[in-house]
């Protein structure tokens, strides 16, 4: 089996959007206003979840090059 670059990957691709939106709303506070008041406890149920799928689906090892 092939592996693929890091950049293909779907798990590693969402985790990193996920982090650059907390860290915008850590240092700006922009979302705050469109968000709901449960919407972390919702993400800290809902993050792992998504990881877990995503491994489950993924079928390639990744490398760094």
């Amino acid at each position: 089996m092939d592996n693929k670059p890091w950049y293909q990957s779907k798990t590693v691709l969402f985790n990193i959007a996920v982090a650059a939106l907390v860290a915008l709303e850590s240092v700006t506070g922009l979302l705050q206003p469109f968000l709901p008041v449960n919407f972390y406890a919702a993400v800290s149920v809902l993050l792992p979840v998504v990881n877990a799928v995503l491994r489950v689906i993924s079928s390639q090892a990744l490398t760094l090059k």
